[in-house]
């Protein structure tokens, strides 16, 4: 079941932070969310992120698993600016769910980043599903051969309040170019593709994991290329960062011919921890792994116990999510 998007999310992504910033400064005593511990709830609203992207189809497919094997629990998903905006509406006890990038998480439960004076304190780790790639997308003529070409270009950085605008900017920052060296728009990855169909602008860069339909929907009609970075500048971004240097193989895409470095993160399941209870978190982490084979998405096929922990740093286990691990001898 879908749902409307509610409150937070009409503020639009960039006052809700601001929002975020006034309910839980540390300045202020705020304690994150405004319910108390043990506020829990069974009926959910999942945040996943773009129609075009994979968190919403794949957030849509767990919750029906979720419905189908908790008893009890309605889980209704609904689109989303991704990441940011899941944190927020979380944060703001608006959602219980949330599919996000595993480095925005760690921005938001340290007060750093986007997050600055906003340190969110009742988000937790329930698992990391798989991998995600920037993918930096152009057009056969565009004159793109390298990100460094990207300068003076028009190009999608990812929407707002999604965690791809960081991806964007690190890779466009080890390559000299700043804000203010590009036209930027900031759309969700739907709608920069028909830019980019459209010759509105020279090229798009945003997370997802691989391989997404809709890209190869694009080549299906036009002659697509993936921009690969160099490896020690990947490199040099991954040892700075919470990303990982990552590799697109060829056999991802039809149109691609040889590997394309990049960065990665994890694309993580979050669950609030003021209102999900361990048991029902406990629950979600179960249904997660033990009915990953029925996503019918290729990411199903990465969602597995040896990866589940990628990338947490410093986000804070869901009290369930501890439990299932220490069942499986993961901790």
């Amino acid at each position: 079941m879908r749902i409307g998007r509610r409150t937070f999310a009409t503020l639009g992504p960039i006052a809700a932070l601001g929002l975020l910033a006034a309910c839980g400064s540390e300045d202020e005593g705020g304690t994150g969310g405004g319910g108390g511990e043990g506020d829990f709830v069974t009926d959910l609203t999942f945040g996943t992120g773009g129609t075009g992207g994979v968190y919403y189809p794949l957030g849509g497919e767990y919750a029906t698993i979720y419905e189908d094997n908790i008893e009890g629990l309605t889980v209704n998903y609904t689109d989303s600016g991704a990441s940011v905006e899941n944190i927020g509406m979380i944060f703001q006890e608006e959602w219980q769910l949330g599919i996000v990038q595993s480095d925005t998480a760690q921005t938001a439960v340290t007060g750093t980043g986007e997050f600055e004076g906003a340190k969110v304190d009742n988000i937790g780790w329930i698992a990391a599903l798989y991998p995600e790639a920037a993918h930096i997308v152009t057009l056969a003529g565009n004159g793109l051969e390298s990100p460094a070409d990207l300068k003076g270009k028009r190009i999608a950085v990812g929407d707002v309040g999604s965690g791809t605008r960081a991806v964007s900017d690190a890779i466009l920052s080890v390559y000299g170019i700043e804000e203010g060296d590009y036209e930027a728009f900031e759309q969700d990855f739907a709608s920069s593709l028909d830019l980019l169909r459209d010759n509105n602008i020279d090229a798009s860069v945003f997370v997802v994991g691989t391989p997404t339909g809709s890209l190869g929907d694009l080549a299906a009609t036009n002659d697509v290329q993936l921009v690969s970075m160099d490896q020690d500048k990947a490199e040099e971004v991954a040892s700075e960062s919470s990303f990982d240097v990552y590799t697109i193989e060829p056999d991802a895409y039809d149109f691609l011919e040889e590997p394309v470095v990049t960065l990665s993160v994890a694309a993580t399941l979050i669950a609030s921890m003021t209102q999900v209870s361990p048991e029902v978190g406990y629950d979600i982490t179960a249904a997660t792994f033990e009915h990953a084979g029925e996503i019918t998405l290729p990411q199903g096929g990465l969602i597995n116990h040896d990866f589940a922990l990628s990338g947490q740093g410093d986000v804070p286990l869901h009290p369930g999510a501890e439990k299932y691990y220490k069942e499986q001898g993961l901790l």
